[in-house]
């Protein structure tokens, strides 16, 4: 890997909107070309929406589905990718040739190619079908690229085998924070009324957003994914209001080491940029354990212990 500036982006999606979603993309894009980033990440299902698809039945959701990459969206990734000479990630609803049904990454790269990942871990919509494959691949930038949708990111597994597969780049798109999680001490609902007077009182608002319910809850664990496995990774996410959610942002690239290098604590829209510096990678605690990995002693780790369920029921605590 060489050295590479990138960015990543918080932005609030506007559910079923593809052309204003597109639009907030092709905004940052451009922002991100004056700032020589070579590449962009966005959040999970920006460009369809995400929480509302829940409700939607059937035939809604698959309305918002599109091929990959022949569908509109992809098409216009690529096309920006190649006007920017940038590789561009963005999350949509795929529809595959056998009209399945995906929680989707497209990665766009100015040389034309693209790669994409199927979220592994779905549970938003009954009508969803898991991905079955871990997605990494290289770069035109001299970088090579792993990509693990939200939920992918909170098993310690996924992110293993993704830097074992050659990731020096995680980009982790996501749209959490401010959920009604079941567990006593996970995520919460942001307070909406907090929200509502963020241009009166942004203290309190930051303070909301970066407590428990958000930026605290990520940095019980985000860091150790980048940390162990001496990977880079660009964290994108919602912002704002997501039906009956409130996304908290929080938009951070972190190194190899766990370190937060640049984030944003921004009550809306948003980009940051950061140079990586490939010189970390080889010293990173991360690389340097994994050439201590015993894999005789993995064995356990593929095999069922019959606790085993869908995403589905762990996430809602059916």
């Amino acid at each position: 890997m060489r050295d590479i500036r990138v960015a990543t982006v918080q932005f609030q999606h506007a559910p079923g909107d593809k052309e204003y979603n597109l639009g907030r993309v092709r905004h940052f894009v451009a922002e991100g070309a004056g700032e020589k980033a070579e590449i962009i990440a966005f959040p999970e299902m920006c460009l369809t929406g995400y929480w509302h698809t829940r409700k939607l039945s059937r035939d809604e959701f698959a309305a918002l589905a599109e091929p990959v990459p022949d569908g509109p969206l992809s098409r216009e990734l690529l096309r920006l990718s190649r006007e920017h000479g940038m590789t561009i990630g963005a999350g949509l609803v795929e529809r595959a040739d056998d009209d399945r049904l995906y929680n989707s990454y497209l990665v766009a790269m100015p040389d034309g190619r693209w790669a994409v990942h199927r979220k592994l871990h779905v549970f938003v919509s009954e009508f969803l079908s898991p991905g079955d494959h871990y997605t990494v691949f290289d770069t035109p930038h001299g970088c090579r690229v792993g990509v693990l949708i939200c939920y992918d990111n909170n098993i310690v597994e996924n992110a293993r085998a993704t830097a074992l597969a050659g990731a020096e780049i995680l980009l982790a798109p996501h749209q959490t924070g401010g959920c009604n999680s079941v567990s006593p001490r996970g995520l919460k609902p942001i307070d909406p009324a907090i929200w509502a007077r963020r241009a009166d009182d942004p203290a309190a608002c930051e303070a909301e957003l970066c407590g428990p319910k958000g930026r605290g809850w990520l940095m019980r664990w985000l860091p150790s994914r980048a940390h162990d496995n001496g990977m880079f990774l660009l964290f994108s996410n919602g912002v704002g209001p997501d039906d009956d959610e409130i996304r908290t942002g929080n938009a951070m690239i972190l190194d190899p080491y766990g370190e937060v290098i640049a984030e944003s604590r921004a009550l809306g829209d948003a980009m940051i940029v950061a140079d990586l510096d490939a010189a970390l990678l080889p010293t990173s605690s991360g690389r340097r354990w994994m050439k201590a990995r015993r894999p005789d002693l993995y064995g356990s780790l593929a095999k069922p212990t019959g606790q085993e369920v869908e995403t589905r029921k762990v996430r809602f605590g059916e």
